[in-house]
């Protein structure tokens, strides 16, 4: 099971005709019991057995230590400590690795057992209903297989920042622009809102925001709409967009692709905010229409990134 996946993700690079078709492929597994967990197969770089952890001390809250993989020592990560009381105590003899790269940092999640890759259709990807806590806040998006069973998206980027702690956010200096302007940005992760936001309050930039694709297109829309109304071109306020890359229920491929068909967003650049930032990554934003791309979880670059856009076009 573990080499056919392998062989399967060894052809990442040809998925790219994704972009805009708004459907992922879900790597499922488990961690010990009949709960079925999936994360999303662009943020995988391999799954093998799990090797020989050095332990290390000091190491943060569910870390088991380090390994070598290919001249680089990474963390090794154990899910279930992050499910505490839901999940098993998992035997890390026994277990299986899964390598994942992204947000320019590289890390082995330990599960139970591997399952398969599936492709879903992000529209059938839905936030949970209800606000979480504790470990439950970890499930960032729900999804249904074909007999009904459920499969829990877990946030890796949260426990990322649980396990790294969340970037601190530098003092920035203020822009200058117009008291009307604004930007938009559209996010499922709520660690990424949080960068979001610290980053623009400290530049002095005026915001609106989404938690989704699809409400960030019902909320572009009638931004667009009341310009029209105001007989102005939408561009004289709002400078620029941001969207995440994956999120339920429209991706962020998709809604570029809304955006860059409309032509009442022309001459606002759209910016791809993501974790995944692999080259199949940058060209599936590249295929669709997205003006640049900056990886997340890193203040300095993503105002760099903001700054010129909203500066320049005064």
């Amino acid at each position: 099971m573990i080499e056919a996946q392998a062989n399967l993700l060894d052809n990442i690079d040809a998925r790219t005709r994704l972009a805009g078709s708004n459907k992922m492929e879900i790597l499922l597994f488990s961690l010990g019991t009949r709960e079925i967990f999936g994360i999303n197969v662009f943020k995988v770089r391999e799954v093998s057995q799990t090797p020989k952890i050095t332990r290390t001390p000091n190491m943060p809250t569910g870390v088991e230590g380090v390994i070598s993989l290919r001249g680089n020592i990474i963390p090794v990560i154990a899910l279930s400590q992050f499910m505490a009381g839901n999940q098993p105590k998992l035997d890390i003899k026994n277990s299986t690795m899964i390598v994942t790269e992204f947000s320019k940092h590289t890390q082995a999640f330990l599960v139970h057992e591997v399952d398969r890759i599936i492709r879903v259709d992000w529209d059938k990807v839905r936030a949970p209903e209800s606000m979480l806590s504790g470990s439950q806040a970890l499930i960032t998006a729900l999804t249904e297989l074909p007999d009904g069973k459920l499969v829990s998206i877990l946030d890796v980027e949260q426990i990322l920042s649980g396990v790294l702690g969340e970037p601190e956010i530098p003092d920035l200096p203020s822009t200058t622009v117009s008291p009307d302007a604004y930007t938009f940005f559209a996010d499922d992760s709520m660690v990424a809102r949080k960068e979001i936001v610290g980053v623009l309050d400290k530049l002095g930039i005026k915001y609106h925001q989404a938690n989704n694709g699809k409400e960030a297109w019902d909320k572009l829309q009638n931004l667009a709409q009341r310009a029209t109304h105001d007989n102005e071109p939408l561009s004289t306020k709002l400078k620029l967009i941001l969207v995440d890359a994956e999120m339920p229920e429209m991706d962020g491929y998709v809604l570029t692709r809304h955006i860059k068909s409309d032509r009442r967003f022309e001459g606002i650049p759209v910016v791809m905010h993501s974790s995944l930032s692999s080259h199949a990554n940058r060209a599936m934003g590249a295929s669709v229409g997205v003006d640049a791309y900056v990886a997340k979880f890193d203040p300095v670059v993503l105002a760099d990134t903001v700054m010129p856009y909203i500066t320049d076009r005064g």
